[in-house]
């Protein structure tokens, strides 16, 4: 029977993301709407890898399959690393869309000197039904820019120049973005430890 990998988040932004970055690891990748899995996770830890950590051991038990969850952050070093593990809660507006959280950030930067240096991080944990665990970790430094550019990704993407690119991440392609990005250096560290488990 062919093994399978389930990418344990319901953001269909990074269901994406890791489609296109494991699909040539592992053959058979399942998605929690595959399984009529519907879990909701409180990220009650107090770091990116325990927040990763709760929800691949939540889907690894409710599903019984290998599963791969990552947790991701944005810090601004002019606000003191925030948005950074409330990203994604960062608007105090019930239902707050991407595009909320990005001119909310904006405006709480407006009063600092640019450039507005920033980096993504990303820590991705893989579980097994065993118990077992992995962790890897991946980052992207950058800065905020105050105007947004580019139609791809999604998130804090389009106010996000990459290094060294002239770009935002919502400029690059997907193949480009999974060249470069903190969630792409997370899933490579962690590939390894894929392939051991599905030998």
């Amino acid at each position: 029977m062919t093994k399978s990998l389930l990418i344990s988040t319901t953001n269909f932004g990074k269901q994406a993301e890791m489609l296109a970055l494991l699909k040539t690891e592992i053959g058979n990748l399942r998605l929690p709407q595959d399984l009529s899995l519907t879990l909701k996770i409180t990220e009650t830890g107090s770091t990116y890898t325990e927040n990763a950590y709760l929800k691949a051991t939540a889907f690894c038990k409710a599903s019984g399959l290998p599963s791969l969850a990552d947790d991701t952050g944005l810090e601004v070093n002019a606000i003191d690393g925030a948005p950074g593990l409330f990203s994604a809660r960062f608007s105090p507006k019930p239902n707050a869309s991407d595009a909320d959280r990005r001119a909310l950030l904006i405006s709480k930067l407006l009063d600092t000197p640019r450039p507005w240096k920033a980096r993504f991080v990303c820590a991705m944990v893989l579980a097994l039904p065993d118990g077992s665990t992995f962790q890897s970790h991946g980052f992207c430094e950058g800065e905020i820019i105050p105007r947004e550019r580019g139609n791809c990704g999604f998130g804090y993407d389009p106010i996000f120049l990459c290094k060294g690119t002239n770009l935002t991440m919502a400029e690059l392609s997907m193949e480009e973005k999974n060249h470069i990005s903190h969630r792409a250096k997370a899933a490579k560290a962690i590939i390894p430890f894929i392939r051991a488990a599905f030998n």
